[in-house]
């Protein structure tokens, strides 16, 4: 497996041939091109969403996350080379990888220790619909599976198209909760989680909270603007900590004595979104995330 790089470019974005008889280059979330003359054989994913698609292209993978749900049934035996968070280096060494697959920005920092094993890697991420339709596109040239890329393509766009033409009357305003170990944030318009809510008919209250430094797509939890912004359905959601994360901001709230009034408390509209479709990149499966948000929604009018 030859692979050339180069820095080019901000986005992802593509030099292609009809076929692999050519060098090809592909151009990263990060702006960096990785050139190569034929798909790579093994290939490993840091992320389930990443891990999904490639199966859901028709590809084939020898390294999984290190994560207890993976999405994908016969990738479950693969080897667990750590995630996006944190490396295993010593198994993803086992794993012998031609290409990792990793997030932008997270995973710039391991760009030279994924190299120092003979493998390269690709960064993608997933804040928005569009990207992970970027990734789509991206990981159909990477696996010679253009033809299934836009069969996937299509699925997103009828779905989105079909929410579009079909706003619902009173876009409910919506509180989304982040659950992570030791925190509770909010998400913002610019998540993936916040995408998905606007695509579906949402209204995000915390259009104007303030992003935290470290995670651009949260903002902290500010039990008075939640108060004063009155939603109608608040959401939780985490990779393996929605349900705590549901009790550390009922926990909070109680602690305000105008919490009660608020309409969402009086309905009991509190509800844990499903963790395979929220709690991280559901890659192939963005339209099941799509048409759940839309019911919740509904289900606030109805």
């Amino acid at each position: 497996m030859l692979f050339i790089l180069s820095a080019c470019g901000s986005t992802a974005t593509l030099e292609t041939t009809d076929d692999f008889s050519e060098s090809m280059g592909i151009t990263d979330f990060s702006g960096r091109t990785l050139h190569f003359e034929e798909p790579p054989e093994r290939i490993a994913a840091l992320g389930n969403g990443e891990l999904d698609l490639i199966y859901a292209l028709g590809g084939e993978a020898v390294g999984r996350p290190s994560s207890d749900n993976i999405p994908v049934e016969k990738a479950e035996g693969l080897e667990p080379v750590g995630t996006t968070h944190e490396l295993d280096l010593e198994r993803l060494t086992l794993a012998a990888p031609d290409l990792v697959i990793g997030n932008s920005p997270m995973n710039e920092k391991d760009i030279a220790t994924v190299e120092g094993i003979g493998a390269e890697m690709l960064l993608t991420s997933a804040n928005a619909v569009e990207e992970i339709q970027e990734q789509i596109t991206l990981l159909g040239q990477v696996l010679n599976a253009e033809a299934e890329a836009e069969s996937l393509q299509q699925e997103i766009e009828t779905t989105v198209t079909q929410l579009g033409d079909n706003p619902l009357a009173s876009p409910p305003r919506v509180l989304l909760v982040y659950g992570a170990p030791g925190s509770v944030m909010v998400a913002l318009p610019n998540s993936l989680a916040g995408d998905i809510l606007e695509l579906s008919g949402g209204e995000n209250i915390a259009a104007d909270f303030e992003q935290l430094d470290a995670f651009p797509q949260y903002a902290t939890l500010h039990p008075e603007r939640i108060i004063q912004a009155e939603p109608d359905l608040i959401l939780f959601m985490g990779h393996g900590h929605a349900e705590a994360a549901k009790d550390s901001f009922l926990l909070e709230m109680e602690h305000h004595s105008t919490w009660a009034s608020l309409e969402a408390v009086q309905q009991e509209r509190f509800e844990v979104l499903p963790e395979d479709l929220f709690g991280t990149n559901p890659g192939s499966r963005i339209t099941e995330a799509l048409q759940h948000m839309r019911d919740e929604l509904e289900a606030v009018k109805s």
